[in-house]
């Protein structure tokens, strides 16, 4: 009878790693359409381990080719993956500002990328320097510089040497009172724009996607303190904010971002078609009920709750 039992256990222990294994393996989630505009939300978490998410990173796909990405922070190598992108595809990189959960896995996905052999050059922006936080030129010289920079063997994306693409890096200048177009490609269809957000003493970007008469807003991490981003943002088809603080926090938390509330007002202001919230940390998460409810006092439009390799259709 025990050893019945033992044989009957090990064989559903067998078919349960089978099951583990299938699943896994069938774990990309693409948003390839032949098509349209798509945004896929590769990272919808924050800067700390505690919630399975990856960090900030997003994808835009047009006619089934992921064509822009927005970030690339902790983890959104493996989303990446899970994509079924390819970067061979990709056009622009916007790197909103030099925090860990939006930049850390930008030299991961260059050297990923290295095996592609690809020979379209890159062009990525980003923001200007502070004295405490670098700008994107010197972010990019401390990665990759030949003989001081941290991967300084992928300088070739520095100077289109050792067969690898060049980049062509943009800094945006914290001082223009409007947005800067950013890139533009070959046959016109894709823009992209960018300006400059409050983020307490950090540099920070917001980035407008348009493709055709479609557009995505990315607000990136903000307090939503400065009017001009609503114009910025005005009548996006989708706009993504961030939501890593609750309802009524204060101090340094609403120094560098956005309360629900605010965020409904923005989403309200702007005229957006779709908010979507994403970047949550436990603190928000906690509360999201409450804070949803806050959202929707001031939008009364569609809400989507992010999550890692969501795909949302224009």
């Amino acid at each position: 009878m025990l050893i019945k039992l033992i044989q009957k256990a090990t064989t559903l222990f067998t078919i349960s790693c089978i099951l583990l294994l299938s699943a896994c393996s069938d774990a990309s989630i693409a948003c390839q359409v032949n098509k349209g505009v798509v945004l896929q939300i590769l990272g919808s978490g924050g800067p700390i381990a505690d919630d399975g998410r990856a960090s900030s990173a997003y994808l835009v796909w047009v006619n089934g080719k992921a064509k822009v990405m927005i970030d690339a922070g902790s983890g959104s190598i493996l989303r990446f993956a899970e994509s079924a992108a390819e970067f061979t595809d990709v056009d622009f990189v916007g790197l909103s500002h030099f925090h860990t959960d939006h930049s850390a896995d930008f030299p991961a996905l260059l050297k990923s990328a290295s095996f592609a052999q690809s020979k379209r050059n890159l062009v990525v922006a980003g923001p200007v320097g502070s004295t405490i936080f670098p700008g994107l030129h010197a972010y990019l010289d401390s990665m990759l510089a030949k003989g001081r920079g941290a991967y300084g063997y992928l300088s070739g994306y520095l100077d289109g040497s050792g067969g690898l693409p060049k980049i062509r890096a943009i800094e945006v200048d914290a001082e223009s009172p409007d947005a800067a177009t950013v890139f533009t490609s070959s046959d016109k269809q894709i823009i992209v724009q960018a300006m400059h957000v409050p983020h307490g003493i950090v540099p920070a970007l917001a980035f407008r996607v348009s493709v055709g008469d479609l557009s995505v807003v990315f607000a990136s991490d903000q307090n939503g303190n400065d009017p001009r981003f609503t114009s910025f943002a005005k009548n996006a088809d989708i706009l993504v904010m961030h939501m890593p603080v609750p309802l009524g926090a204060s101090g340094v938390a609403r120094k560098l971002h956005a309360t629900p509330d605010v965020i409904g007002q923005i989403a309200a202001d702007s005229n957006a078609g779709t908010l979507v919230v994403s970047h949550f940390m436990a603190r928000s998460l906690r509360a999201m009920d409450e804070n949803l409810a806050a959202i929707r006092g001031r939008y009364n439009r569609d809400v989507v709750t992010a999550n890692d390799l969501q795909c949302v259709s224009l």
